[in-house]
């Protein structure tokens, strides 16, 4: 059968995506053109341009010359399959601004990295650079250890394994699997992820985990705030956090069922 000329740039294209994303989901080293090459087999100069094409559509991104990683425009096409409770959850967001002031989120997990699905509109609150569509670490984020809930202090170390933990994060961050480990032990006890500055300077958030009806984490919902905001009241807000999780979470055993 002959190939047309378009099928085959699709095909290695998305080759070349996937590369990508296992990579970056892995928590492995990010790869450059040759490097890329050389595991796909491919001409250097081949998958240069359709790199470029790829960035171009905002499928993958590239900093400075630097190693390409999955783009915006990749997470915004992933989002948009779960869009059923995604968007009903517009309205939750909403009632948290309302309830506490303060800036809210619902994210996803994508192996060591937190997918952000949806923020609230009150973009005017202290609640860090991250946009719907972009990624952060899932150790050094209240939203991302909320997704590692259920995680044995085995699976963290599994899962985090290739991590490289150095110049990660914000002051706080964790610098091991061993301390996320104990972070963890922390978080449970309290019954709420409260990440202080581990992400961002100055950035404090406090998140819960989304359970399905048959118990499975789905999502994280997080709120985000200053220090004043959060501390003092963190159990409150967090009691606010977890009625909201309830309700998002029957919404998603809906939609799984539907």
């Amino acid at each position: 059968m002959d190939v047309s000329p378009e099928a085959s740039s699709l095909a290695q294209g998305l080759r070349l995506v996937r590369l990508v994303t296992d990579r970056e989901k892995q928590g492995r080293q990010l790869l450059g053109v040759s490097q890329l090459a050389a595991e796909l087999d491919m001409e250097q100069s081949r998958v240069s341009r359709l790199a470029q094409e790829l960035c171009d559509l905002g499928l993958l991104e590239r900093v400075d010359r630097g190693p390409f990683r999955t783009g915006p425009r990749f997470f915004s096409l992933a989002a948009a399959l779960n869009a059923g409770w995604v968007l009903q959850s517009r309205a939750e967001l909403e009632e948290l601004v309302s309830a506490l002031d303060l800036r809210s989120r619902l994210s996803v997990r994508d192996g060591v990295r937190v997918l952000l699905l949806r923020s609230s509109t009150n973009n005017s609150v202290l609640g860090g650079f991250a946009k719907p569509g972009m990624v952060t670490p899932v150790w050094c984020t209240g939203s991302g250890r909320a997704l590692l809930w259920d995680h044995s202090v085995t699976e963290l170390e599994s899962l985090l394994a290739e991590v490289n933990f150095i110049g990660v994060g914000g002051p706080a961050a964790a610098h091991s699997a061993a301390e996320v480990a104990g972070l963890m032990e922390r978080d449970r006890t309290q019954g709420f992820v409260l990440a202080a500055e581990e992400f961002e300077h100055g950035v404090w958030e406090l998140a819960v985990p989304v359970r399905e009806g048959g118990g499975r984490i789905a999502a994280a919902l997080s709120v985000l705030g200053s220090r004043s905001s959060l501390e003092a009241s963190a159990s409150e807000i967090a009691a606010v956090l977890r009625s909201a999780s309830t309700r998002l979470g029957a919404r998603a055993e809906l939609a799984v069922q539907g």
